[in-house]
């Protein structure tokens, strides 16, 4: 009927742009209570003695809770809710209280005594790595994080250098950034005074994640917790962890009181506490041919993983798999592994490593051309991935369209890439302050999880006898659109109008645990147990249908809400008079869609075997203008096209890309969390800095569709890739108009004026 690739409104547009939509702040409870949160002021101490009398005497407290007070015994989940002995950041919690109002729980934070004894701390990659360091947890001896060292082996490295006619080694680093979502957290627990069970409302990107969180600091059963997703003002990863800590501690709060507990998160809090992109030091060594085939790639990937682990032993594992870019290369050897220091944690954020292993990566692809003088295109052109290649894991792309260079080729088209950089090599020519530059970057992307973990989940289609269709997914919509993807694909399924089509958010108590919304899966993964789901319904319907017609189910097909017979136009019947009549002879049109992911053998030693099941490619092209009596840096331009699959809906992919170029562009030009020995020194917007709308370039689109065999409908993921190769691309633009390489995020004023790289102090 044609509902798919078409750019429909939004099914959550008209409650947000009315001010219906209810975000966890909004809530109100009869009888609630306030909760706060006191945090260590060091980076590193002892607790010496911690006194909450006077806090518990402030009027309109209810509770005053410490370590000692906690109901769970320790654990992964719980030592984060409350510190007992020792502080390891600054966003350490060691006490907290529900109050009446907000100013009474703020009276008695300050009415809480506590005393430290300051500890030296480790507060760089250097300091982590140096022998005899001081170690963060106990746990990670050398500091280096758990689980977190994934390694690559393909081929022989020192005879492919042997091989090589120029080698080049170089560094770059990438700084903490904050992912500076519009809506801080906020979380409201209600208890049930009856089965003893907890209700919690949050603004959760993964419910049953936060689930676990709360059941561990209850020391309860996952039954007696619900967790529901409300409205969610952004998230890009950084409401997963600080989520579960802060609905944890107001269920834990909620308990002891017996009365409704809700937290909300100021922006300074929220910077202090929630994780942030992790750094990264990415050290290079690459050998190439004269003519540019690149014969040998060893690299050294170490990011920070601050004081606790947050998914770095998840996220290295990406980061080993994409390591040496959308590139063929014999002979590789790579290490990616994470260190503790006492750091605000890493955590994930949009692009989960990639974003900085790109910017690594296409810089060193730039300078390996520059060594070798060769147009950096070329140098791309002669080493991409093509149909049959094989990755640096060892996986053959004989199965799937590898749309590497198809994409690149359409980009550089639509930004006409060559005419430009001779329009702006003539440009420079002038002798101005004002130079002006052009870059490119290329990417792959596993769709999923991939090998990291089982890539399953699930899809819930239920048709009312009005012919309306409920539908709901274990995977959360964080505002880009999933609801929206998903209505679409089982309207078109079903051939309904979209219209009939109720998305209910997500509830951990009618839905089974389908994994985390991350690693761009609501649609690409989600959207294929919606898929399952509404072709299970289907059948029965048109079964139903054909009784009814006297043809059979296999001669039908539907649109509009009609099911009809192509080669018969009279028989025809509504999708509902349908309906009803399968629920008459006692059918059920109620259908779980589950999708289990074929198995993909992995390597660990040796980084090989079948990482994905299907890629996705990336170009993007940025065109600046760099003042070089200042260093200020303009974005221009910035065309960016990537391989879909099938755009569901173009408009949200399309907004998905200029987000991404939005984000892209501050990571390249000015986000970092600034910290010194420990302390976030910039925790709020007047001091963090990110693009406005004042910064953003003239932006162009480009989706390329392809026949993609795994995704529903052959969609693929856009969510994470959107803002993968746009840093890269504009430090790439940048060394074009200057001369010099910037080797260290962002690419600030004083960076661009010395043109080298400047570590973090």
């Amino acid at each position: 009927m044609g509902i798919l690739s078409r750019p429909v409104p939004r099914v959550d547009a008209y409650e947000k742009v009315t001010g219906r939509a209810k975000f966890a702040a909004d809530l109100y409870f009869p009888g609630m209570l306030y909760g706060k949160v006191l945090r260590s002021p060091h980076a590193h101490a002892r607790i010496v003695r911690i006194d909450v009398s006077r806090a518990r005497e402030v009027p309109g407290v209810h509770c005053v809770l410490t370590a000692a007070d906690l109901p769970a015994a320790r654990s992964w989940f719980t030592y984060l809710f409350l510190a007992e002995d020792e502080v390891r950041y600054t966003g350490d919690a060691v006490a907290m209280v529900a109050a009446e109002d907000p100013d009474a729980a703020e009276a008695a934070l300050k009415a809480i005594e506590v005393v430290y004894e300051p500890l030296p701390g480790v507060f760089t990659i250097e300091e982590a790595l140096e022998p005899g360091a001081l170690q963060v947890q106990d746990y990670a001896p050398g500091n280096i994080v758990q689980n977190s060292h994934w390694p690559v082996r393909r081929g022989n490295v020192e005879e492919g250098f042997a091989r090589s006619d120029v080698i080049i080694e170089r560094e770059y680093r990438t700084p903490f950034i904050e992912h500076a979502y519009i809506e801080p957290e906020a979380a409201v627990a209600v208890p049930d005074p009856v089965d003893g069970s907890i209700t919690v409302y949050g603004s959760v990107q993964n419910p049953y994640m936060t689930r676990r969180y709360v059941a561990a600091a209850l020391g309860t059963s996952l039954g007696k917790v619900r967790i529901i997703q409300q409205t969610l003002g952004g998230s890009f990863g950084g409401k997963e962890e600080v989520m579960g800590l802060m609905c944890g501690r107001a269920a834990v709060m909620a308990m002891k009181t017996g009365r409704p507990v809700k937290m909300v998160n100021t922006r300074e809090e929220s910077f202090v506490e929630s994780a942030k992109r992790h750094p990264f030091r990415l050290r290079y060594k690459i050998g190439a041919t004269r003519d540019g085939k690149i014969m040998a790639f060893e690299a050294e990937l170490v990011d920070e993983g601050g004081a606790y682990n947050s998914q770095a032993q998840f996220m290295n594992w990406r980061a080993c798999v994409h390591a040496a870019g959308c590139y063929e290369i014999p002979h590789v050897k790579v290490d990616v592994y994470a260190v503790h220091t006492n750091n605000v944690y890493g955590g994930a954020m949009r692009g989960y490593s990639s974003p900085q292993v790109i910017f690594g990566q296409e810089s060193l692809m730039d300078e390996l051309a520059e060594a070798l003088g060769m147009d950096p295109v070329e140098l791309r052109r002669k080493n991409a991935l093509r149909f049959g290649s094989v990755t640096i894991t060892g996986q053959k792309l004989d199965d799937q369209p590898v749309n590497v260079l198809p994409v690149m080729e359409k980009v550089l088209a639509e930004a006409d890439y060559f005419a430009r950089r001779e329009e702006y090599a003539r440009w420079n020519e002038g002798g101005g302050p004002r130079r002006r530059g052009i870059g490119m970057a290329v990417s792959y992307r596993g769709c999923g999880l991939g090998a990291e973990t089982a890539d399953a989940t699930g899809g819930f289609v239920s048709v009312q006898d009005d012919g309306s269709v409920i539908i709901r997914s274990g995977l959360t919509d964080n505002g880009q659109g999933l609801s929206t993807a998903h209505a679409q694909i089982v309207a078109e399924e079903l051939g309904v109008p979209l219209s009939k089509i109720i998305y209910q958010r997500v509830d951990t108590s009618t839905m089974p645990d389908g994994g985390m919304t991350v690693a761009s899966r609501g649609t690409y993964t989600g959207g294929r147990a919606m898929l399952l789901a509404a072709r299970k319904v289907k059948e029965i319907v048109f079964r139903g249908a054909a009784e009814l017609l006297s043809c059979r189910p296999e001669e039908l097909a539907s649109s509009e809400g009609v099911i009809f017979c192509p080669s018969d136009p009279s028989k025809k019947v509504s999708f509902e008079e349908a309906v009803r009549h399968c629920l008459f002879r006692g059918e059920t049109l109620t259908q779980l869609g589950w999708v289990i992911p074929p198995e993909l053998p992995w390597d660990r030693p040796t980084g090989q075997g079948k990482a994905f099941p299907t890629y996705m490619y990336s170009c993007v092209v940025a065109e600046v203008e760099v003042d070089t009596e200042t260093g200020q840096v303009e974005v221009l331009r910035v065309t960016s096209g990537h391989d879909v699959g099938r755009a569901i809906n173009p408009a949200l992919a399309e907004g998905q890309i200029y987000g991404g170029i939005a984000m892209g562009l501050g990571m390249a030009l000015m986000e970092e969390v600034e910290l010194q020995k420990g302390v976030i020194l910039n925790p709020n917007f007047d001091s963090y800095t990110i693009p406005t709308s004042l910064d953003v370039p003239e932006m162009k689109s480009l989706l390329l569709e392809s026949e993609d065999p795994v995704g529903p409908f052959h969609a693929k993921s856009l969510g994470e890739p959107a803002i993968e190769c746009v840093a890269a691309a504009i430090v790439n633009a940048v060394a074009h108009a200057t001369g010099r390489r910037v080797r260290s995020l962002p690419a600030n004023l004083e960076r661009v004026l010395l043109g080298k790289a400047l570590a973090r102090s």
